[in-house]
C-alpha cells in the first residue's frame, strides 16, 4: 500500500484543475475574416477533496456554467488540465470518456429541459444503468427503486412521466438519475435556480444528506451566495472567466479580500437587525465587460472601487491574503461579517 492509500478518505485530492480555458471562435459580421474568442473561461485552477464542497459563484457570463460543461468533458477544453482520480481526463474522447462518467456525474440547472418528457421515471434513471450494462432489467427496477427513496419520492414514482412532478420533484429524479452509477463526484450547475424557494432548502438538505452518507464530492454551482455559505467547504468566486478569489468557506464570508467579492457580499442580508446598517452596500458601476474583449491588466478594473493606473497595466498576481487566495493587487480583508443567512438556511 503506497502513501497515498493510506491518506484518509476525506483528505484524499479527487479533482485537480490546472489553468483550463475555454475559448469559443466567433465571426464578425462586418469583416467576415476576422474571428473573436470569446474567453468564457480563461485560466482556472483549484483543486478538490474527497468529500469535500467547492461552492463557485459569480454574476451571469462569468463563466460558471461553461466550466462545469467542461471538467465533466461535455465540452472539449481549448487549453488546461483537468485530473481526476489522479488520471488526466481533459483530453480523452467520448468512448473513454464513458468510463469516467461512472464515477463523475452532472446535475443539470433546468429539471424541465433535462429530463426526456416522453420516458417514464424508471427509464429514466434506469438508463445509466442500461447503457453501462451493469444490471438485468429486473435488478434495474429494484435499483431505480432505492434510488427514488434515496431522493424522497416513492416507488410508485416510478411508472410516472416527468410532466406528473413538481419542479423539486423533477430536480430529486434528476439526482436520483446522477447517482445511479454510484459516482464519486457530482458538479451541480445551479441546480436550484427554476425552483421556488420554499423548495429549495429541501434540494439543499438533501444534497448535504446525501454527502454525509454516501460521501460525494461536489462542484456546487449557484449565483446565491446564501445557498454556497450553506452547502460548500471552501468558495471560488468568478469573474469574466477567471477566479479572483478562493478559500475556506468561513475565511470568504467573514472577511473578503477582493474587491469584486466584496461587492457581492455587500449585497447579502444581515440576519441580525441590530447589525443591519453595519455594512454599506457597494454599488459596482457599469457593465461586465464582453468575454470576446476584457480589459488589459485586471479584469474587474473598469468597475473596481479601488482602481489604480497599474490595474490597467499589470494583471494582479494570485497571491494569499488573510488564509485565501486573492487576485487584486490591493488585496486586503474587509470588515469581518456576520455569517450569510437565507431561505436555504431552513
Amino acid at each position: 500500500m503506497n502513501a497515498a492509500d493510506q491518506t484518509p478518505m476525506q483528505e484524499r485530492e479527487i479533482l485537480r484543475v490546472e489553468g483550463l480555458a475555454k475559448h469559443f471562435r466567433t465571426h464578425s459580421a462586418l469583416f467576415e475574416a476576422r474571428r473573436d474568442a470569446v474567453r468564457a473561461v480563461d485560466g482556472v485552477s483549484f483543486s478538490l477533496a474527497a468529500g469535500e464542497t467547492l461552492g463557485i459563484v459569480g454574476e451571469s457570463g462569468s463563466g460558471k456554467s461553461t466550466l462545469a460543461r467542461t471538467l465533466v468533458g461535455l465540452q472539449r477544453p481549448t487549453s488546461g488540465r483537468v485530473h481526476f482520480m489522479g488520471e488526466e481526463i481533459s483530453r480523452l474522447g467520448a468512448r473513454q470518456m464513458r468510463r469516467v462518467w461512472r464515477d463523475m456525474q452532472f446535475v443539470f440547472q433546468d429539471p424541465y429541459a433535462s429530463l426526456d418528457p416522453r420516458m417514464r421515471v424508471a427509464e429514466l434513471v434506469g438508463e445509466p444503468l442500461r447503457i453501462h450494462g451493469t444490471l438485468d432489467r429486473a435488478a434495474r427496477r429494484a435499483e431505480v427503486a432505492r434510488l427514488l427513496d434515496l431522493v424522497g419520492l416513492a416507488p410508485d414514482h416510478a411508472d410516472r412521466f416527468p410532466h406528473q412532478f413538481s419542479g423539486g420533484q423533477r430536480q430529486r429524479i434528476g439526482i436520483a438519475r446522477a447517482l445511479a452509477l454510484r459516482p464519486r463526484l457530482v458538479v451541480l450547475d445551479e441546480p436550484l435556480s427554476a425552483l421556488d424557494v420554499s423548495v429549495q432548502a429541501q434540494i439543499v438538505n438533501l444534497l448535504r444528506d446525501l454527502q454525509r452518507t454516501i460521501g460525494l464530492s461536489y462542484v456546487f454551482i449557484a449565483h446565491d451566495l446564501a445557498t454556497v455559505h450553506h452547502m460548500a467547504h471552501k468558495v471560488a468566486v468568478m469573474y469574466l472567466g477567471r477566479i479572483v478569489e478562493m478559500g475556506p468557506r468561513e475565511r470568504i464570508y467573514r472577511a473578503p479580500t477582493h474587491p469584486y467579492t466584496q461587492a457581492l457580499l455587500s449585497a447579502v442580508p444581515i440576519a441580525d437587525p441590530a447589525r443591519r446598517g453595519s455594512h454599506a452596500r457597494i454599488i459596482l458601476r457599469g457593465e461586465p465587460p464582453s468575454p470576446a474583449n476584457p480589459p488589459s491588466g485586471c479584469r474587474f478594473r473598469t468597475r473596481c472601487f479601488k482602481a489604480e493606473p497599474i490595474c490597467a497595466q499589470q494583471e494582479p498576481p494570485v497571491k494569499e491574503v488573510g488564509g485565501v487566495l486573492s487576485a487584486c493587487h490591493f488585496a486586503a480583508p474587509a470588515q469581518p461579517r456576520q455569517p450569510v443567512s437565507g431561505a436555504s438556511d431552513a
